[in-house]
C-alpha cells in the first residue's frame, strides 16, 4: 500500500504547481540547456522545491530529477522519484496552460505510483499501479479507468504540438486513425488517455528521459492501460542513461495489441528499434 506516499506527493506536486504559477504570471527569461530545449526559473525553483520536500518525506529514497546534476541515485537499487518540474516547458514558454508538474516512484525498476498536475486547470491525476488512479479538480475527486475502445479506426490518437513526426502519421494512416487531439506534455496525454478523454499516444523518437515517463506510466496504468516501449517492452527505471531510446507507446488495454505490431513497424522504418 503506498497511500501515504500518494498523499504526500500530491501535496508536493500542487505546492511545486503554486511555484510555477507565480512565474508565469512573470515576464520570465529562458535560457537554453541545448537547441530546442528551453529551461526558466519555474523549471529550476520547482526543482529545488520538489527535491527539497522528497528528502523531508521519504530520506531513505532516490531522487533523480531533470533539473539537478547528481543523477547517481538511479544505479540504486529500491525505491527511487523521478521528478520532472516542467513536463512541457515549451508550452510554459507560449503561455499555452499545457504544462504539469510530474513525479513517479520506481520500485525495484518498477513505475508504482505517479502524479500529473496541469496547475493552470487545476487537473490532478494520481494512480497507484494495482490500487486504481483519480482525477482531482476544483476540489472534486473521481476514479478513472481507460476507455474500451478496441478498433483502431475508432481510436483518438493524442499528440504532441511540437514533435508529431511522419512515422506517426504512417500509424495513423495504417490503423485508419480519424480522431486526434494535440496537447503538450507526456503526462497530459496519459492523463487524457487515463480518464478516456483519448486512446492512444505515440513518442516515436528517442528524445524523452525516464522523468517523462515513470509518473505518466504509473498513473496510466493504475487506471488499466498499457505503457512500454515501442518494442513492445516494459519500461525500466535504472541505471546510468536516463533516455527513453526506443519510444513510447500508450494505449487502453484493448486496442494494445492491435496498435503494437503498426507502431513496431513504424520505429523499424527510421531505426528507432531493430
Amino acid at each position: 500500500m503506498l497511500k501515504p506516499e500518494l498523499t504526500e506527493v500530491i501535496r508536493i506536486a500542487r505546492g511545486a504547481g503554486a511555484i510555477l504559477m507565480d512565474v508565469y504570471a512573470t515576464d520570465f527569461s529562458v535560457a537554453y540547456k541545448a537547441k530546442s530545449d528551453p529551461v526558466t526559473e519555474a523549471d529550476t525553483r520547482a526543482n529545488a522545491y520538489i527535491v527539497e520536500e522528497l528528502r523531508r518525506a521519504f530520506p531513505g529514497d532516490g531522487i533523480v530529477a531533470e533539473e539537478s546534476e547528481d543523477q547517481s541515485d538511479a544505479l540504486e537499487a529500491g525505491r527511487c522519484w523521478y521528478v520532472d518540474p516542467v513536463d512541457g516547458t515549451k508550452e510554459f514558454v507560449a503561455r499555452n496552460g499545457e504544462f504539469a508538474v510530474m513525479l513517479g516512484l520506481a520500485i525495484e525498476g518498477e513505475a508504482k505510483l505517479g502524479v500529473v498536475f496541469q496547475p493552470v486547470t487545476d487537473k490532478l491525476y494520481a494512480g497507484v499501479v494495482g490500487e486504481g488512479a483519480t482525477l482531482e479538480q476544483h476540489g472534486r475527486r473521481q476514479e478513472i479507468r481507460v476507455s474500451e475502445v478496441a478498433d483502431p479506426r475508432n481510436l483518438k490518437l493524442v499528440v504532441s504540438r511540437s514533435h508529431r513526426n511522419r512515422a506517426v502519421g504512417r500509424v495513423v494512416d495504417e490503423l485508419g486513425i480519424c480522431g486526434e487531439t494535440q496537447i503538450g506534455s507526456v503526462g497530459l496525454k496519459a492523463g487524457l488517455i487515463a480518464e478516456r478523454a483519448a486512446d492512444l499516444y505515440l513518442h516515436i523518437s528517442d528524445k524523452s528521459s525516464a522523468w517523462d515517463a515513470c509518473g505518466p506510466e504509473a498513473v496510466l496504468r493504475a487506471a488499466g492501460g498499457r505503457f512500454t516501449d515501442l518494442a513492445g517492452d516494459p519500461y525500466h527505471y535504472g541505471g546510468a542513461d536516463m533516455r527513453n531510446r526506443t519510444g513510447i507507446l500508450a494505449c487502453n488495454a484493448v486496442a494494445y495489441d492491435a496498435v503494437l505490431p503498426v507502431a513496431k513497424r513504424a520505429a523499424r522504418s527510421i531505426g528507432l528499434i531493430g
